[in-house]
């Protein structure tokens, strides 16, 4: 395998959810580790044992560099165009009204809400490439749905994990040198930023906690994930999804997420009674027997909506990075079957093209 092959092989495994030489979930061996997080040190939870997080939920083995090597030697990788073109860039206004809210996808994971007087990015990358290298790894096909430009001025980033089309820190630098956002993260991330971004205001917190900002409260929640940067810090910090709420609504972001047994929707479903906006995941799932431990594919989206007490739903993480198996736009395909299956309006779970937006009443 040339290097520029293995390091685009690499940086897509470590997107989808693996790393060489996992660990069986939920145990450790700590002769084959330091004895110390390099991001975070803090009291033993029932989600932390002192060195690494995991799932309190979830059993069964995680996938090792042996699986990596039968998906990507018996991968039936369906072909994605070179380019796939947005509709149109969305031009955001400076600062919305706290009578109404506004959504607008970026792309991927990234979306830009505007809520009770707050500019707040979701995940954003602005990066060509979601890859720790600049030559190589998972190459967008269109172009971000806001121009860098044309941003209004940032008072809030959401962070949901460490992984690289997730926390892009290049974006993140710029993000900084323009606005100086106050950045909201799970535990651990925060040494990451610090460490390209020394004077980033970068607060990390657990799951269940909440901050407040301005007129909007940050709910940190749990999700069924994983983390790493490279490949000796696996899971040493923490991941999460977020409920922000603010103006008498709540919108619920998740960055990643497998479905499981539906245990992390049920708890937001119960902690918050009703979401009014849910930004879910929908693509990099297939194969499945290889995708299904970290992440959703449609049907269990739709079925996560439900769970989380959703009222609304946007789909996202499709058409931007191909790092799994899927055509482009399968993942909408799947889920017009998944939403007719359950006889839902369509357009209560949509999937927007990067440039796309939705604005609503608060």
């Amino acid at each position: 395998m040339k290097r520029r092959d293995f390091l685009s092989f690499l940086s897509g495994s470590m997107l989808v959810g693996l790393v060489p030489f996992a660990a069986r979930a939920g145990q450790h061996n700590n002769q084959t580790h330091k004895s110390k997080s390099r991001y975070y040190t803090g009291p033993v939870s029932d989600h932390f044992d002192g060195l690494h997080f995991s799932n309190p939920w979830e059993t069964g083995e995680v996938k090792g560099f042996l699986d990596i090597l039968r998906w990507k030697l018996n991968s039936k990788r369906e072909p994605w165009p070179e380019t796939f073109p947005i509709l149109s860039f969305d031009k955001p206004p400076h600062i919305n009204s706290n009578s109404q809210y506004r959504v607008s996808y970026i792309g991927h994971a990234s979306f830009l809400i505007q809520i009770a007087g707050l500019n707040i990015l979701c995940d954003p990358v602005w990066s060509d490439r979601a890859s720790p290298v600049s030559f190589a790894g998972p190459k967008r096909v269109n172009p971000p749905g806001v121009k860098f430009e044309d941003l209004p001025k940032i008072d809030l980033i959401l962070i949901s994990h460490n992984h690289y089309d997730h926390l892009d820190i290049k974006t993140l630098e710029k993000l900084h040198a323009a606005f100086s956002p106050h950045i909201i993260t799970p535990l651990g991330n925060d040494t990451i930023i610090k460490d390209t971004i020394p004077d980033a205001n970068v607060t990390a917190h657990d799951w269940y906690d909440h901050i407040d900002v301005g007129d909007v409260r940050i709910h940190i929640e749990p999700t069924h994930h994983w983390s790493a940067r490279g490949m000796g810090d696996r899971r040493e910090a923490l991941w999460a999804s977020f409920v922000i709420e603010a103006a008498g609504k709540k919108i619920y972001f998740i960055g990643d997420t497998g479905f499981g047994d539906g245990h992390t929707f049920k708890i937001v479903g119960e902690r918050h009674k009703h979401i009014d906006l849910a930004l879910m995941p929908i693509g990099a799932y297939e194969p499945r027997w290889f995708m299904s431990r970290y992440h959703m594919n449609p049907a269990e989206a739709v079925a996560a909506k439900k769970l989380a007490r959703a009222h609304r739903a946007i789909g996202h993480h499709w058409g931007t990075f191909q790092l799994t198996d899927e055509a482009i736009m399968k993942p909408l395909e799947d889920l017009d079957v998944a939403i007719k299956a359950v006889n839902k309006d369509p357009q209560l779970f949509l999937a927007l093209r990067p440039g796309g937006f939705m604005t609503l009443d608060a």
